[in-house]
């Protein structure tokens, strides 16, 4: 659990300044769940200089309430919590300040989204908040107000989470988590978990991540761990301790960060990935005529392939579909071994390429097309999906027929050139199953939105 908050001043000397306002926002990691939001008559002046920047003025504050009448509820709701803000440093001292003023020692663990976006987001120009958010397309209100402030600082720290591929901060909270009694351990677990699209991480006492996996229905899937009698899910479930998941808004990127994770992870209780999940591929070649010859073959990374498939059944499902929908010849897919015309060609679904009546130069242009639909290689391109929020949409990039990664922009966001798009994508490893988990979702969705990208020569 995390308590993101901004805290407005006096401003002064240094240890002798006072709180004139605080907005504290108790994220869970994907949503808000509880939120303080109040003035604070700080009982000295406001700088001019503060004024001028905040817009708060001593007037304001006559009526506010003092720090002291606050204090309590500041402590609980960051109770159980890590503080997250925008240079924490200054927030948690103002706020140890305040708390010692009253007698009170006041100590949280805290995390600073500055020194997080310059790890996670390195090489921009700028890490003040405002510039920032502005770079990431995060909408800012009320700037220098601690309401605005808060606020963009969530949707920050959210992308930040997203980008941590290394779970540093996920596995640092999950340590700090109150642990859960054995008896009660796994009912608890599921209450918590959510019935959405996403990535989901079983962790051991320690924190350490012991299986990565991704469902349409996170806490569907979860049960079936607990409830299974199988040998590896009894070893879990003696195991783990704490549940913590990642909204991915659609299945594809679910797909993608599992795919990624586990790899980069090496959770004890996943499959070692020495083999593709994909058994086998679809191939092209020339024949001594100048046609396409296309092919299914068990998958060799070794040869260049067209796509790939999970299993035999699909993939000969798939060439079908693709000998209909672009009229190819059964003698030249492999679905025919009659010497001379196949029988699309006796019903006229095909226009004779089998018998020399179509020339090769016409015959390939349709295959050419069949290419450029299913094998992405060489191709510059955004998939956009269904995003974690309803005002939000997903982007997964594609460049030179290599995936870079995905990210998530807000519906009012314009993405309308390369450094907007590659400012929210989190980068991903482009390896042969990312490639092929991408082209066997595209093939079987036709509802996500493609747009081709003219990226201009560096």
């Amino acid at each position: 659990m995390y308590a993101i908050l901004d805290i407005e001043t006096t401003g002064g000397k240094y240890n002798e300044e006072g709180i004139t306002e605080i907005a504290v926002y108790k994220f869970d990691g994907h949503k808000v769940v509880d939120q303080f939001i109040s003035l604070i008559n700080p009982e000295i002046p406001i700088q001019p200089f503060v004024v001028g920047l905040t817009g708060i003025n001593n007037e304001m504050l006559r009526s506010a309430p003092k720090f002291y009448e606050v204090a309590k509820r500041i402590v609980e709701i960051t109770e159980g919590a890590i503080l997250v803000a925008h240079n924490a440093k200054f927030d948690y001292r103002i706020l140890r300040t305040e708390f010692n003023r009253l007698g009170f020692d006041f100590e949280r663990q805290s995390l600073c989204t500055v020194e997080l976006s310059q790890k996670l987001i390195p090489g921009l120009p700028s890490y003040s908040l405002g510039k920032l958010v502005r770079s990431l397309g995060i909408p800012l209100s009320d700037r220098h107000r601690a309401t605005g402030d808060a606020q963009a600082t969530v949707k920050l720290f959210k992308m930040l989470l997203a980008k941590d591929s290394e779970k540093e901060i996920l596995k640092a909270s999950v340590r700090n988590a109150p642990k859960l009694r054995m008896d009660t351990k796994l009912v608890q677990l599921l209450e918590e978990l959510p019935s959405i699209t996403g990535v989901y991480y079983l962790h051991n006492a320690d924190g350490d991540i012991i299986y990565i996996g991704k469902s349409k229905n996170i806490k569907k899937r979860v049960n079936q761990h607990f409830t299974s009698e199988n040998r590896k899910s009894l070893e879990i479930q003696k195991e783990v301790a704490s549940v913590s998941f990642e909204a991915t808004g659609n299945e594809l990127n679910a797909l993608l960060k599992e795919n990624e994770e586990v790899k980069r992870n090496k959770p004890k209780y996943n499959k070692s990935l020495k083999t593709s999940v994909f058994s086998h591929a679809l191939y092209q070649a020339k024949n001594k005529d100048g046609y396409i010859h296309l092919s299914i073959g068990k998958l060799d990374g070794r040869k260049k392939y067209v796509t790939a498939f999970v299993n035999l059944q699909q993939a000969k499902a798939t060439l079908e579909n693709i000998i209909k929908d672009y009229n190819l010849c059964q003698k030249y897919t492999g679905n025919s071994t009659a010497s001379g015309s196949c029988f699309n060609y006796s019903i006229k679904e095909c226009k004779g390429a089998c018998v020399g009546e179509e020339n090769p130069l016409e015959y390939n242009e349709r295959v050419h097309q069949m290419l450029e639909k299913y094998n992405y290689e060489n191709q510059n391109m955004l998939v956009i999906g269904r995003g974690r929020e309803l005002d939000e949409k997903s982007a997964l990039l594609v460049e030179e027929g290599q995936f870079k990664g995905i990210g998530y922009f807000n519906l009012n966001y314009q993405l309308n050139n390369m450094e907007i798009i590659k400012s929210i994508i989190t980068p991903m490893k482009s390896d042969r199953d990312a490639q092929n988990i991408i082209q066997n979702y595209l093939r079987k969705n036709n509802r996500l939105k493609i747009i081709p990208l003219n990226v201009p020569a560096e």
